[in-house]
């Protein structure tokens, strides 16, 4: 009874929803207390407010329970009582609509600037029987009105072209009026600020706009007279469906944006179109907003786009993600825009020369001037030629930025200047050296010495390189308004035309320059010191040979980490050793040409690696990042001890053709990460984009010049960029530096980006991940849980929670699969399964796994047949060199760092124009009706026809299997194909090779679901090495027909794992080094795929009849395993054989239609191993049933050690409950002590079974979550769990006692 009692007392509260933002509507305060508005974003059943002066989040409020939030409507008058503020604010979703009265209270001077906001209901109207699109306060027309009492009633509009009135004082519904226009509607917008003035434009199903007003058959007065509707006009135009309507502020315009990808502009008085039609966008359009300089507009695309009054495009946003921007919003005081979309972000940007009154460069710092800057110069002598260029005119061939008002310009004459850029605009011109003979400059790298903090002394080094093969080095002293060439020192470094690169490297410094030639001959070359008192001379130190023969692009070294790295013309990324004695000057025989220590073929596919950066990570260990012309940013990690280098991960930016660079900012204030930034190109435009917020900082048109250009980026790039190009004999310059101190920058991003589709799948990362994380970063862990997440666009994400302040801290992007292919199913494996063998430990190969722990796999599958895997990294912090999940310097979350990283494993997935082997026919099953379990021998199959098929795999789920004795690690990931077919793979590692272990006889319908279940039948034996448990290895499935099965995979997966065990399997074939991209980037080095033969394996599961039923229905079958013959006719070094699995047992009938999820755990009263250990198998499916089965695992320890033990398996129905939801489940977990599920009825309910095994409903939440499709649990300690639910969005559930 104690037990029951305590069980009453748990309850699940709802978390914070990540999803689609609704809604947005700004909050404005009295111009003393904030002259920028706050932000009001409606997201699932919540309100968010923000400040966005700090963009911080101020208070997040629950307003509906399983309601979204559609629209705010935020009153304009307030009722002050010294410091506070009362405001009355509705909120309204589907067909509800609530009254608050929302309280902004100031800090005391203790903490001047915070504000306190609470909200409190003041009435919940009651539920209407239409959908609202839109609400507007409206005062009453008699002038006796108190203070504070001008909002007296509410206009509602509804979706059947009617508008409601609702009166606040007598909380009534006071009248009713019907537009004599009746249809349905998509959009509806109010414009008035009284009933006799209010008018209403309804965006009917016919393309059309419908005008009509309010008119009072007897005065003004509502409580005299009545209302009716009066037409006023029909705006006809659009030849698509009208989504959203907009005033403008007098009421004189319409905007309409409409499902034929169009914007219009209408005057109500003439009844037409004003001004173009605006095209743009590509798909349907959502949203818009207008203010008398400009009209902006958001659709499907993911692009804002803004419109001048006469129908131009001014300006282009595109930084969401997925199915597109739902919400924008403009304030034309502070010129700032709000964009909101499926993707859970909130950007904000600020829109410059748009008539604002207040113009930001930065939040809260007003009444700066805009420092956008465009400019154009000349070399010196080009004004004093007339004409066209020829041949011998003198143009630019290199150019660099060394400060924001400083560049070095290198000419085909042979001529280096030092170009100042004025504050007025112009150009002061120095010429520094002109090299012997005049020969043309072909490369230039500058190593800036910066300006001395007091001063504007330079000290910068020059390297040039020219058409004759020789190098020259300039030094520039001076000032900055007085450059001077300082020593100057010339040699012959390559053959005529055979120099075509020159590069300093930071980290050598000014000692030591690098030249290249076109076939990958990298030259290091120590100058003399100028400081030294004795000159040495130029010499050449090493010849460093690429195996690759390409023409090296840039370089990069680390004297520490002792390696010198280069990236080619072709992708290749080349290592060389770089020792310490080699740099200190020990002799080393200029004849001797040093190969390369080792590379990574096509990093970059066949694009060119643009730049390579390595920075030391650790006393071992360096991190390399590359950037490409594919579009990617690689990251390596280089082991120094054994001169190993290891693919990370890699980031692919679709807002860029060609990654030039990635840089870091500067950590400017304590609510600000450092933000990583990538420049490059996009088309015919630069683009700087901001990595950490996923937002645009500068788009510069340049027209597609690209060579030569350069940029240079100050410590907050949004604020602090400059770029140049040469066009003709015109050097193009942009700049926009604003100095001082500054606290935030525009672009904001105010709310984490999450995916931007529907979700598929979700995980928990185990809890075991925490073994390799050190005392304090366990500490963090605890306080946070790491969510993997699988989308329908092909992407996995990583997001933490953080469970101290119960909010969504992060997301970022751990991957995508090839081609953008929806994601179905995502798994994480930890726990590691030993099997004995006699085979001697084999050591001494290369490994990406460390031995001392089990790793931990995140494995993920979905369309096109991709199944990709990454790898746990633990211990590392906030490392840009891995996709990670850290503190984003929030202070709602943990201030402590810490972070989960997974590296790239590898991706499988078939080859273009596979053949489809067809599957042999077996024998009929012979079923048992009474009970609805039967023992299966086979199921026949038809073939396929041999065509590139679209199959997908729907479910999948993975255990991590190590032979004793073996460095090996195998991961056995069974995967289920739409085809009906079922398979079980193997992923070995190291070496990252893929194998097909074992095809589970297909039956007639597609699995939707799977799981796995170990079962130990005797305990390891401790303090021995070459022993391990005995386990059975059980795949269970649920199919698209109802039934369920169980597959003994325990033969195969031993047999494959001593077999493999014994081999040299990296002898067999090079694997896949890098995933695909689908931009040119094939994934490294060539990728085979295994040719396993296909046998008959009658031995793995040898099946015997079926044994008498007992009085609980329930059916035991044997399992005789049979001793696997020894293939003496086969070579010790063959690759493993594919063999054929037929069900053990099948359950027919479980549900009445798919088995959409399954959950396996152990039993409460089960013990840890041997006889009487029992399962529980809980089920759902779209029936909206809930269905539970047992079984227990029997076995029999044999006579002869040398024996394999005999086990049978025996299942128990324990039935089920019919109407578990009230639409279908979509996925159930249990341990065990609960059971948790979700189903299409947007509720998460809480069951657990009694001691008669019968499920008994606790309780139930409504979530916020439209459609979920996922659930998955963690429980925190044994009083809390965690249920996070996903579809349209993600939400957290707190179910504690």
């Amino acid at each position: 009874m104690a037990k029951d009692n305590n069980r009453r007392t748990w309850n699940p509260r709802a978390g914070p929803y990540l999803g689609e933002v609704s809604s947005l509507a700004f909050l404005n305060l009295p111009q003393h207390v904030s002259p920028i508005p706050y932000l009001l974003a409606g997201s699932g059943s919540e309100i968010l407010l923000y400040e966005l002066s700090s963009g911080e989040l101020i208070r997040s409020f629950q307003v509906f329970e399983g309601v979204r939030v559609h629209g705010t409507v935020c009153s304009s008058t307030f009722v002050r009582s010294g410091d506070r503020y009362t405001y009355k604010l509705v909120v309204f979703g589907e067909k509800k609509v609530k009254i608050f009265s929302l309280v902004v209270e100031l800090a005391t001077s203790s903490s001047p600037g915070d504000i306190f906001v609470d909200l409190e209901v003041l009435e919940s109207l009651p539920r209407l029987s239409n959908w609202i699109f839109d609400v507007c306060f409206l005062k009453d027309s008699s002038d006796s009105l108190e203070e504070g009492e001008e909002d007296m009633f509410l206009a509602i509009g509804c979706s059947d072209n009617s508008v409601c009135v609702w009166d606040v004082k007598e909380s009534r519904m006071a009248l009713e009026i019907q537009s004599p226009e009746r249809c349905l509607l998509y959009t509806m917008r109010l414009w008035g600020k009284s009933i006799s003035t209010l008018r209403i434009a309804s965006g009917t199903i016919f393309n059309e706009i419908i005008v009509w007003k309010t008119a009072g058959l007897d005065g003004d007065n509502l409580g005299i007279g009545q209302y009716c509707a009066s037409h006023m006009l029909r705006l006809a135009g659009h030849e698509g469906s009208i989504f959203r309507i907009v005033w403008s502020l007098d009421g004189s315009k319409l905007v309409s944006v409409s499902d034929d990808r169009s914007a219009r502009i209408w005057e109500i008085d003439s009844q037409e179109v004003i001004g173009p039609v605006l095209f743009g966008h590509s798909v349907r359009v959502w949203d818009c907003c207008i203010s008398d300089s400009l009209i902006v507009t958001a659709g499907e695309d993911c692009t804002c786009r803004i419109w001048g009054m006469d129908g131009t495009q001014r300006e282009v946003i595109k930084e969401h993600t997925g199915r597109g921007i739902w919400r924008c919003l403009y304030d034309p005081n502070s010129s700032l825009l709000v964009t909101a979309g499926f993707d859970s972000a909130i950007k904000v940007h600020q829109l410059h020369n748009c008539g604002s009154e207040i113009l930001l460069d930065t939040v809260g710092v007003h009444d700066s001037q805009d420092k956008v800057e465009s400019f154009s110069s000349r070399l010196p002598n080009s004004a004093q030629v007339t004409g066209r260029m020829d041949s011998k005119s003198e143009y630019v061939r290199c150019l660099q930025f060394t400060q924001e008002d400083t560049m070095y310009v290198a000419t085909n004459h042979g001529c280096l200047y030092h170009a100042r850029l004025l504050p007025s605009g112009d150009v002061r011109w120095t010429e520094l050296v002109r090299i012997p003979e005049e020969g043309p400059i072909i490369a230039m790298d500058v190593l800036p010495g910066g300006k001395v903090h007091d001063s504007c002394a330079l000290d910068d080094w020059v390297a040039l390189g020219d058409g004759k093969g020789n190098m020259t080095i300039v030094r520039v002293t001076g000032d900055i308004s007085n450059p001077l060439a300082g020593s100057s020192q010339t040699w012959k470094a390559s053959p005529e035309r055979q120099l075509l690169g020159t590069f300093w490297c930071k980290s050598l410094g000014y000692r030591f320059v690098c030249s290249c030639n076109p076939r990958g001959l990298l030259k290091l070359w120590r100058l003399s010191d100028p400081l030294a008192s004795e000159t040495d001379g130029i010499s050449l130190v090493a010849e460093f040979s690429s195996c690759f023969g390409m023409r090296i692009m840039c370089v990069d070294a680390s004297a520490e980490d002792e390696v010198l790295v280069c990236g080619d013309l072709r992708g290749n990324i080349t290592l060389f050793p770089l020792s310490k004695d080699m740099l200190d000057g020990v002799f080393v025989s200029p004849e001797l040409t040093i190969p390369s220590s080792n590379y990574f073929k096509a990093a970059h596919g066949i694009s060119t690696v643009s730049s390579v950066s390595v920075v030391r990570f650790s006393s071992n260990k360096a991190e390399i990042c590359s950037t490409g012309a594919d579009g990617c940013i690689c990251y390596f990690e280089y082991e120094r001890e054994r001169q190993a280098l290891e693919f990370m991960g890699l980031k692919q930016l679709k807002e860029l053709n060609l990654v030039q660079s990635v840089c870091q900012g500067m950590h400017f204030s304590k609510d600000h990460p450092n933000n990583e930034y990538a420049a490059g190109f996009s088309s015919t435009d630069f683009l700087l984009w901001n990595l950490t917020t996923e937002t645009k900082v500068a788009q510069i048109s340049c027209g597609g010049w690209r060579r030569p250009h350069s940029f240079y980026l100050g410590d907050i790039p949004e604020m602090q960029n400059c770029f140049a190009y040469v066009k003709d004999d015109v050097i193009h310059i942009h700049r926009h530096w604003v100095g001082g101190e500054k606290t935030k920058v525009f672009p904001l991003n105010l709310h984490t980006q999450f995916h931007g589709r529907e979700l598929h799948s979700l995980c928990f990362i185990s809890a075991d991940t925490k073994d390799g994380l050190d005392s304090d970063e366990r500490k963090i862990s605890d306080r946070s849980s790491w969510i993997a997440t699988g989308c329908e666009d092909g992407s996995v994400r990583l997001t933490r929670y953080a469970s101290e302040f119960g909010n969504w801290s992060t997301s970022e992007l751990l991957g995508e699969h090839v081609g953008g292919s929806a994601v179905r199913s995502v798994c994480c494996v930890s726990n590691m399964h030993m099997i004995a063998s006699d085979v001697p430990d084999i050591g001494g190969q290369d490994s990406v796994v460390d031995d001392s722990e089990s790793p931990c796999l995140l494995i993920s599958v979905g369309a096109k047949r991709v199944l990709t895997s990454w790898l746990l990294r633990n211990g590392r912090t906030n490392n840009k060199g891995e996709s990670s999940v850290s503190d984003n310097g929030d202070d709602r979350a943990s201030s402590d760092v810490s972070s989960v990283t997974f590296q790239w494993l590898a991706t499988d997935m078939p080859t273009k124009g596979k053949k489809v082997e067809k599957s042999p026919k077996l024998d009929a099953v012979e079923e048992d009706t009474s009970v609805n379990v039967t023992e299966s021998t086979s199921n026949s199959y038809q073939g396929r026809e041999n065509y590139e098929d679209d199959w997908r795999y729907m479910a999948t789920t993975a255990f991590l299997v190590k032979c004793v004795g073996s460095r090996l690690t195998i991961c056995f990931i069974a995967v289920a194909c739409s085809d009906a077919t079922l398979t079980l793979r193997a992923l070995v590692l190291p070496h990252r090779l893929w194998f097909d272990v074992a095809s589970l006889v297909p039956l007639k319908s597609p699995v939707l679901s799977l799981q796995h279940a170990i079962v130990p039948l005797h305990p390891s034996h401790e303090g021995s090495d070459k022993e391990s448990s005995s386990d059975v290895y059980l795949l269970i499935s649920g199919a698209t027909d109802g039934s369920i099965a169980f597959w003994d995979v325990t033969t195969s997966v031993e047999a494959f794992v001593k077999q493999v065990s014994s081999l040299h399997i990296e002898k067999f074939i090079d694997c896949q080094k890098r995933p695909r991209t689908g931009r040119g980037s094939q994934g490294g080095r060539k990728w085979k795929l295994l040719g396993a033969k296909r046998t008959q394996d009658s031995s793995s599961n040898s099946v015997s009849e079926p044994a008498e039923e007992d009085a609980d229905t329930s059916l035991e079958v044997t399992n005789g395993v049979v001793p696997q013959e020894n293939g003496n006719n086969e070579s010790a070094e063959s690759l493993p054989d594919t063999s054929e699995i037929k069900p053990s047992h099948v359950v027919k009938n479980a549900h009445q239609s798919g088995v959409n999820c399954l959950h396996v755990s152990r039993s409460s009263s089960s013990p840890s191993y041997g006889n009487g250990l029992m399962f529980n198998v809980i089920s759902g499916g779209d029936d909206q049933a809930l269905h539970c089965l047992s079984f227990n695992i029997l076995s029999n320890s044999p006579a002869n050690k040398s024996e394999t033990p005999s086990y049978s398996i025996r299942l128990t129905d324990r039935g089920g409950v019919a109407s578990a939801h009230s639409s279908a489940i979509k996925d159930v977990w249990m341990d065990v002590k609960w059971i948790f599920s979700t189903g299409l009825d947007q509720r998460v309910r809480c069951w657990y079974l009694d001691k008669d095994g019968k499920l008994v409903e606790h309780a139930h939440i409504v979530i916020s979550v439209p459609e979920p499709e996922a659930l998955d649990a963690k429980a925190i300690d044994e009083n809390r769990y965690q249920i996070a639910v996903a579809g349209r969005g993600i939400q957290m559930v707190e179910f504690s006692g």
